[in-house]
């Protein structure tokens, strides 16, 4: 009997053995594997787990600081090659360099988000950031028009009519520490609602309301993603935040709901909305994306719910992440006054602010660089992730179905081969004969390939105008040293402290 018990337990120990050259049994994943058989470590770095389960609880409880310095740490320990973790949802593929990065971003099968996005489902529903394959695409075709320069060029005067209203908030606060998110987060909402969906903020209430949701839900959905047990719905639901998530996404829903009510309104008024050629874009009168939207509901192309997911995508990504770039531009020209200097010379010569185009915009070379510097050291949104639906081969691996993907900018970003001192503020780095030889992925602020930002020209136009505006009214002047922030992950890149600038007027 005691041999039998011998021989069962050496049978089922080589059957692990076997079953563990394929999966990583105590962490509950599949492996990903070599395409030429090699051992995984010869193509990447494996990051060794806290326990024996893998790294399945490597971030239980960390806060959102910590895991941004955690994500820091696997990098350090990566020596600049891509890196595998293993979770209980499936391995992870951690792309932090560029080279490994173009092939992704060239793929054309791996472009379903991964399962973070999941987590957005309660609060963007499946628009254009969420959704994927033939709705993706019909969206993504839909939408186009309503990014096109000539469209762009109606913002324009949008985003000076804003930016003047907030050198008016300025000047009551000018001399003090202003908090910028205060004013920024105001002007950046205000700018999508008009732009974008073609309704002044200032005639909907709950705009305060909306900017204090989108913030309590990132918090909440970095707190999920630190805890392997809340990926699942029916674990969330009962012991997770579930509540208060359906509570902010409800005020989110509410508020963008007001905006759709009110665009439906006018937009039947004026008998289907103002007319648009799609060959050339040709705008008669200001048009909105909302617009399209409506226009594609009138021919059945998307119904109330379609229009719903898009109005809450575009809001957030038309808000937080242009909001996040502002404020940190702004804390880098307070910081480093050469570089303000600079930038004020090439613009105080421009014409009148309310007589500049696009095309004047687009002159203001190095301010530009500045933004791209600014995007370089501090993206907006610094991981972005893919799902892998089936297996797909990457680099050299074999990624099993349900592997992730992350692919981490801010890491791409400051890699030392492409941008030398990668931690030192050069705009310059930007300037066109800096450039010639930049790897086409060593910068990737919006994403790269056939799922790069739709609003990239929107967003850098919008804070071109505002920065323009400001330079031109103010010397700004340091509070706080970006050195010494904090950064946390949230749904965008966040800072633990409040950001804090002085506003000085120029004398002419």
């Amino acid at each position: 009997m005691l041999l039998f018990f011998v021989v069962l337990l050496i049978i089922l120990i080589l059957l692990l053995r076997k079953v563990n050259e394929n999966y990583f049994i105590l962490a509950l994943c599949e492996r990903i594997k070599c395409v030429e058989g090699k051992p995984l470590e010869e193509k990447v770095c494996i990051i060794p787990g806290k326990t024996i389960f893998g790294n399945n609880f490597d971030a239980v409880n960390v806060t959102p600081g910590k895991l941004f310095k955690l994500a820091r740490s696997f990098t350090k320990l990566s020596k600049g090659r891509s890196y595998v973790l293993n979770f209980l949802i499936g391995p992870v593929y951690n792309i932090i360099n560029a080279e490994d990065a173009e092939q992704l971003f060239q793929s054309q099968s791996l472009t379903t988000k991964g399962f973070m996005y999941d987590f957005l489902q309660p609060f963007l529903g499946d628009g254009l950031l969420r959704s994927s394959e033939e709705k993706w695409h019909l969206r993504r075709k839909m939408l186009t028009p309503a990014f096109h320069f000539n469209i762009l060029q109606t913002f324009n005067e949008i985003f000076k009519e804003e930016s003047l209203k907030l050198l008016e908030k300025l000047k009551h606060l000018q001399h003090e520490d202003v908090n910028i998110s205060d004013v920024i987060d105001e002007f950046s909402l205000n700018n999508v609602c008009e732009t974008a969906l073609g309704v002044k903020l200032n005639e909907i209430d709950g705009a305060t309301e909306y900017r204090a949701a989108v913030h309590n839900l990132s918090t909440m959905i970095v707190r999920r993603v630190c805890n392997p047990l809340m990926y699942y719905r029916i674990i969330f639901y009962l012991f997770g935040q579930y509540s208060e998530t359906k509570h902010y996404a409800e005020i989110i829903h509410n508020f963008s709901g007001k905006i759709i009510s009110k665009k439906r309104k006018k937009f039947f008024q004026e008998d289907n909305g103002c007319k648009i050629d799609k060959e050339n874009s040709y705008v008669k009168t200001r048009y909105a994306m909302l617009d399209t939207l409506l226009h594609n509901e009138a021919q059945g192309l998307i119904d109330h719910q379609g229009i719903c997911e898009e109005v809450d995508t575009v809001m957030f990504e038309g808000y937080d992440t242009t909001s996040t770039c502002l404020k940190f531009a702004l804390l880098n020209l307070a910081q480093y006054p050469d570089i303000q200097k600079r930038c004020y010379q090439e613009i105080e010569n421009l014409t009148a602010f309310e007589n500049l185009t696009v095309f004047d915009f687009n002159k203001v070379e190095y301010l530009g660089c500045v933004i791209k510097e600014t995007l370089r050291m501090h993206p907006s949104v610094p991981i972005i992730q893919r799902l892998c639906t089936k297996e797909t081969v990457l680099n050299g691996l074999i990624l099993p179905t349900n592997a992730q993907v992350n692919i981490h900018i801010n890491d791409i970003m400051r890699d030392s081969k492409h941008f030398p001192e990668p931690s030192v503020f050069k705009p310059e780095r930007f300037l066109p004969e800096n450039t010639h030889n930049m790897h086409p992925f060593a910068f990737v602020p919006f994403s790269a390939g056939s799922r790069n930002c739709i609003g990239q020209k929107f967003a850098m136009l919008e804070i071109k105008a505002a920065l323009v505006a400001i330079l031109r009214a103010y010397r700004v002047l340091p509070v706080i040293q970006t050195k010494d922030l904090i950064l946390e992950y949230g749904i965008t890149l966040r800072t633990k402290q409040k950001l804090f600038v002085k506003f000085e007027p120029r004398v002419i």
